[in-house]
């Protein structure tokens, strides 16, 4: 295969395959603090869970952060959605009818069952692979972005900045609901509150814009700044996590700190953008950087089809080692690896577009 490497960004590359085995290596965790009943594993291996993947909570924010550096201005409608989302829609069609029948061979569900979840696709999922969810809140982003791109183009950086103290302080509300369960309006008749409207996946994209447009601190600032943000945000996600383990009752409330709508979790994001957004290749033709980019290109279809994999390679190698300290890293690698190479197969197939993306 000849690599092209003309127009590519080097450093959101790096992003990008960071951010997909990130995400592989937050699902390998799901199996050492996550029971069946949903309820949460005890012993030492979920404490490693929660030392390991709190840092790699930034993995879905990043992805955002990442199409928000490219998404605006938005120039033609038409043709950003016609290839923003051919792009997007086809191949998560298509795994959710894989997924569909995986799990009918496996025997999880009839054969009727598996007709239903894809007849369920345009309603939720299509099958109940909970990582599929990223897929529709990705179709959200690009149905919005061309709305609100003539304010992003034309608004200075006072009112961005504006928008994006709103957000952060509606980054806030997951905590504040410990002691108010009701917030600024809520009630069970509104689901909008106050700050809904600067809430959600969006923020990030705006974020991304905003550093590249307007965030220019001189070097070392933007490193330094970035790995204060890391830490600081690190700590709070980590020990908050840490801490919950010995009483959370079930994973949805021992994972508060883990919230992709977080304070926290939003600072890590955002410091590990600021710190891995400039670096520079001196070598942008070598096998490395080939490898990387191609790593990049796949990380759609590495994203919809390592959960086959993962579950493969962890019914393999769980029982060879005792604690999910060498388990999660080592699980992550091989599934992570042997996704790419799948979708690099897959890469030569004709359309291999309506798989991998």
């Amino acid at each position: 295969m000849k690599f092209q490497h003309a127009g590519r960004n080097y450093s959101l590359d790096v992003l990008r395959v960071l951010a997909i085995y990130m995400v592989v290596q937050i699902h390998t965790g799901e199996f050492y603090y996550i029971a069946k009943d949903g309820n949460v594993l005890p012993g030492m291996d979920a404490y490693w869970v929660g030392w390991y993947n709190s840092l790699f909570r930034s993995c879905v924010p990043l992805f955002v952060m990442i199409s928000g550096f490219f998404l605006f201005p938005v120039k033609d409608v038409n043709t950003f959605y016609r290839k923003r989302l051919s792009r997007v829609v086809i191949p998560f069609v298509i795994w959710c009818i894989l997924y569909a029948f995986y799990q009918f061979f496996l025997g999880q569900v009839n054969l009727e069952t598996a007709f239903t979840n894809i007849l369920r696709i345009p309603v939720n999922f299509g099958t109940d692979i909970g990582h599929l969810w990223y897929v529709y809140m990705l179709i959200g982003l690009y149905l919005f972005a061309p709305v609100i791109s003539p304010w992003i183009e034309s608004a200075s950086e006072k009112n961005i900045r504006f928008y994006l103290v709103l957000w952060a302080i509606a980054m806030t509300v997951p905590y504040l609901h410990i002691i108010f369960p009701e917030l600024l309006g809520e009630a069970y008749w509104n689901k909008t509150p106050l700050l809904y409207y600067f809430s959600g996946f969006m923020g990030y994209a705006v974020l991304a814009f905003y550093i590249k447009r307007f965030f220019l601190l001189p070097f070392p600032g933007q490193y330094v700044m970035g790995a204060f943000l890391i830490v600081a945000g690190y700590a709070i996600t980590a020990i908050g996590f840490i801490q919950k383990l010995p009483t959370a009752p079930n994973v949805r409330l021992l994972e508060l700190t883990w919230g992709f709508e977080t304070i926290n979790v939003a600072m890590i994001t955002a410091g590990l953008f600021l710190i891995i957004k400039n670096i520079k290749t001196a070598t942008p033709a070598s096998a490395f950087n080939s490898l990387l980019f191609d790593v990049s290109r796949k990380s759609y279809g590495i994203y919809l089809g390592h959960i086959m994999v993962l579950n493969a390679v962890h019914s393999l190698f769980d029982k060879l080692f005792t604690s999910a300290a060498i388990k999660i890293p080592i699980i992550a690698v091989i599934t992570f690896i042997t996704t790419y190479i799948i979708m690099r197969l897959l890469s030569y197939l004709p359309k291999s577009k309506y798989f991998i993306g």
